[in-house]
């Protein structure tokens, strides 16, 4: 399956959340980044870290796709 294909094809329900938290904590890594007052180093840091996992995250949340014949267990 081409990348393409897989980005455009459904993804499962748990990826999705995850794919959403994904994008708020890099979405909070840049407000902390970006924030117009002073603060401390160790905060930007972390900031930064916000944006790099919530951006791997979302990135391979949304490559995740659920084929016929995959041996995903659903729950009843």
């Amino acid at each position: 399956m081409k990348l393409i294909d897989r980005l455009k094809s459904p993804t499962p329900r748990f990826f999705k959340i995850l794919r959403n938290v994904g994008l708020g904590l890099a979405a909070a890594g840049g407000v902390i980044v970006a924030s117009p007052i002073a603060i401390p180093a160790l905060i930007v840091t972390i900031g930064g870290y916000l944006i790099v996992a919530g951006s791997v995250a979302t990135a391979i949340s949304q490559a995740v796709t659920t084929t016929e014949g995959s041996p995903v267990v659903k729950n009843n």
